[in-house]
Order: C-alpha cells, then structure tokens, then sequence
C-alpha cells in the first residue's frame, strides 16, 4: 500500500479497461470508489433482485476498500443510483442494515444505466480513520 501519493485499485471489471477508470483511487487518507453496479466480476453475473445487486455492490466496494486499507465504516459520503423508484425502499433498507453511526451521507438518484440487467449502483467516498 504505497503512502503519501496517489494510487488506485481495480475489481476485474470489463468496463474498468474498457472506460479507462479504476475501482478506486485513494489520494492520502481519502478513497474514491467508482460507481460500482451489483455484478459479481468473478463469474460475470448479476442477480435480478435489487437487494441482491446492493449487497453485491457492497461487496465490491469492500473489497476495494480493504485493498486501500480501509473498511465500510470509513464512508463517509454514498450516492445511490437506482433504475426504478418502486427498488428505493428496497435498497435503502439494505443500506439501513449495512451503515451504522455514523451514518454516511446519502444521495439517492432515479436515472436509466447502460445495461439493462443494472437496478442499482452505488459511488463512495472514505475517509481513512487511524
């Protein structure tokens, strides 16, 4: 984990390389995850269930932050993206069971993804607490 300059992490997503963006990039104490959409990069997937693409998508933010040397409870800011407003209430209360005080901030928006299968996808900023 290089110290004191900027430096990212990448998941094996097919759209990092083919966007040009990594995972995350921390910058000092700071970490700035991508927005990350509910696929399983390992296989390919992606569940049907929003719930089950949000969970997914703190999977992967997770692991990104544990390779930045942070965890879940260093976020300090959430934007949620969300296809259908009928999945906020789903999503949300996934989010509910994740985040603890202190909670993050959130912003929630409704707007359509590039690919279909996508319900959600969440974007990050951390704040490493030593």
């Amino acid at each position: 984990m290089p110290q004191g300059k900027r430096w990212t992490v990448n998941s094996g997503s097919k759209f990092e390389e083919m966007a040009g963006y990594s995972r995350a990039v921390i910058d000092g104490e700071w970490i700035f995850v991508s927005g990350t959409a509910g696929y399983n990069f390992e296989d390919g997937t992606i569940s049907e269930d929003a719930a089950e693409q949000t969970r997914q998508s703190l999977r992967t933010i997770e692991q990104a932050l544990k390779q930045a040397g942070a965890t879940l409870a260093d976020i300090v800011r959430v934007r949620v993206f969300i296809a259908d407003r009928a999945d906020v209430m789903t999503v949300s209360r996934v989010l509910g069971e994740t985040f603890s005080d202190p909670r993050p901030t959130n912003t929630t928006i409704i707007c359509g993804f590039a690919e279909e299968a996508m319900k959600v996808e969440l974007e990050v900023t951390a704040l490493k607490r030593r």
